[in-house]
């Protein structure tokens, strides 16, 4: 985007409509996986796999290459390996927290091979791409990938909701009544690295987490019913989305990824002031 293009006729742009079209199936996925990650106490999980995107990306591209196959293939290969040396599926803390440290090392050295390789010319700028997003980037083609991965992701979750809720609400009775707890787990896991690897092209591998969390906290504050929450957490992501876009195309100096950070940390905050408004009333109401 340029400074020709900012403003409300940004919005006509075919830029715009690429990344609110991506942007808009990326954070449906985001708010319906992000959800069953609070639920589960699995948000660490989701940190993990930013650092996980950030170094299958550049694997792939000092390997020649598209990045795109590196931010999968390490997502969806760390959520099932995090997801198989865990707990009955789940990613222990543990085991997430001790994955860290190589994992950032990786990214750094396979960064190092790529920039060496072509000089020092593109290195640099592909690694912020992957840091902080490119959702303004986005050509028709990968607008459609987008689409239909977030699509997919959505579908899936959906399909499993019940059954994965039921093992996460109380695990030992759904194993006892039949419920594929592990394989639940290892596939809800999946499902969550390959959101991870979408939504880094929308938000950046830095805050992938955000995206996963903030939409979904807000959520569980404001909604007690699980499926209500479920439907609240991917209608506030994309809300969210559209604002942080909208802003960024209004304001060029601002890149999109901080805009729709900084929408979701807003709605974040202010669940914080309904809670408190909500649990003070009936207070107010019984002293008068």
């Amino acid at each position: 985007m340029t400074l020709a293009t900012a403003g409300p006729s940004a919005w006509s742009q075919p830029f715009f409509h690429h990344a609110l079209l991506a942007g808009t199936f990326i954070a449906l996925a985001a708010g319906l996986v992000g959800y069953f990650l609070v639920l589960r106490a699995q948000v660490f999980t989701g940190d993990a796999l930013s650092h996980v995107a950030f170094t299958g990306a550049m694997a792939a591209l000092a390997g020649g290459y598209d990045l795109r196959l590196g931010l999968f293939a390490g997502c969806v290969g760390a959520g099932l390996l995090l997801a198989g040396v865990g707990r009955r599926g789940r990613a222990d803390d543990v085991v997430t927290g001790s994955a860290f440290a190589w994992i950032l090392g990786l990214g750094s050295f396979f960064l190092t091979l790529y920039t060496s390789s072509r000089s020092g010319v593109t290195g640099g700028g592909a690694g912020t791409t992957v840091l902080f997003g490119s959702i303004f980037g986005l050509n028709g083609g990968q607008t459609l990938v987008a689409v239909l991965i977030g699509a997919g992701i959505c579908v899936a979750v959906l399909l499993i909701a019940r059954p994965l809720l039921f093992a996460t609400l109380d695990e030992a009775v759904a194993a006892a009544r039949g419920v594929p707890v592990r394989v639940l787990g290892l596939g809800f896991l999946a499902l969550v690295g390959a959101c991870a690897g979408e939504a880094t092209q929308a938000v950046g591998s830095l805050l992938l987490l955000g995206l996963l969390a903030a939409p979904a906290g807000a959520a569980v504050r404001l909604a007690d019913r699980p499926f209500l929450g479920l439907g609240l957490s991917a209608g506030l992501a994309v809300l969210e989305m559209w604002t942080g876009l909208a802003i960024s195309a209004l304001v060029p100096t601002l890149p999109p990824s901080f805009a729709i950070m900084a929408a979701a940390t807003a709605v974040y905050v202010a669940t914080f002031l309904f809670a408190r408004l909500r649990a003070v009333g009936p207070a107010v109401v019984t002293m008068e």
